[in-house]
């Protein structure tokens, strides 16, 4: 079956004009896959071959100012990825739930037979002055977006040591885990992290063949309002230029991180593993 075949695969995530199946007989594991980055993650990866284990925690957080996934958008993004003609194993789960997350990956690999791709997406995202954020915020942020991904890991680097086929994983860091950006310095932090993380991973299972790099989005069109993320943004306008890239479009699309995450996670970057791959409009040569 061709993509072209698929035509109700359009949307998030699905590579227009191209027959590329990069990923046919694989299996993806995609955090935060609901919607947004995610959702257009496990889709692109559907589109190109790949069967999906997908999980979200489909709830409100306490700390952010915006509405959490449904499990209807996580019921959507199956949807998605079934009219690609690939499988999928979706799961609600909270990444900070060691056991639910080894669950769920568990049966997804039970259930579709292998496990090839680990992209760790999940995250979330506040704003403040670094003296004004609540100790529930920054244990928040730190637990989501950093002890959320090192989880992600390390339920599924066993299984691709035992398979004995090599890998690749992706953790979706951000411009903010190479860059100070201001009012977010909980996030900076966590994001830092996550970027080590894989550095030091790409160095511990190189010699198994496993890949680990990083991508780092800045601004992406996901619904969201930039200030229902920085509410602070609107009463600092000086800070204006630390959100800006250089190239003139505003924000990216969900469907430019995956195509990159894609790539990353594809044979095409076989000999890439330890980098960290802005897709920022330009930010980080600013």
């Amino acid at each position: 079956m061709t993509i072209a075949e698929v035509p109700e695969a359009s949307g998030p995530g699905v590579p227009t004009g191209s027959t590329a199946r990069r990923f046919e007989g694989r299996v993806a594991f995609v955090t935060g896959a609901a919607r947004g980055q995610g959702r257009a993650m496990a889709v692109r990866l559907a589109a190109e071959g790949a069967d999906i284990i997908a999980v979200d925690i489909c709830a409100d957080m306490p700390t952010t100012g915006y509405a959490g996934s449904r499990p209807e958008d996580l019921a959507e993004t199956v949807r998605m990825v079934e009219a690609c003609g690939r499988r999928i194993i979706a799961s609600e789960a909270d990444i900070r739930d060691f056991d639910a997350l080894d669950d769920a990956v568990a049966r997804g690999v039970d259930d579709l037979g292998r496990l090839d791709v680990v992209i760790a997406n999940a995250g979330i995202t506040t704003s403040a002055p670094a003296w004004e954020i609540s100790l529930e915020n920054w244990e928040e942020s730190i637990s989501v977006n950093l002890t959320g991904a090192f989880y992600t890991a390390k339920v599924a680097i066993p299984v691709l040591l035992d398979q004995r086929a090599g890998g690749s994983i992706v953790f979706v860091s951000s411009v903010a885990g190479l860059r100070g950006l201001p009012l977010m310095a909980d996030y900076v932090s966590a994001k830092h992290g996550v970027t080590g993380l894989a550095k030091a991973l790409a160095n511990e299972l190189a010699p198994h063949r496993i890949r680990v790099n990083s991508i780092h989005p800045f601004g992406v069109e996901t619904g969201l309002k930039v200030t229902e993320l920085h509410p602070q943004l609107e009463a600092r306008p000086d800070l204006g230029l630390y959100f800006m890239g250089t190239l003139p479009d505003r924000i990216s699309q969900a469907d430019d991180i995956a195509a990159a995450t894609a790539w990353l996670a594809s044979d095409e970057a076989r000999h890439v593993t330890g980098i960290q791959l802005p897709v920022d409009l330009g930010r980080t040569n600013r």
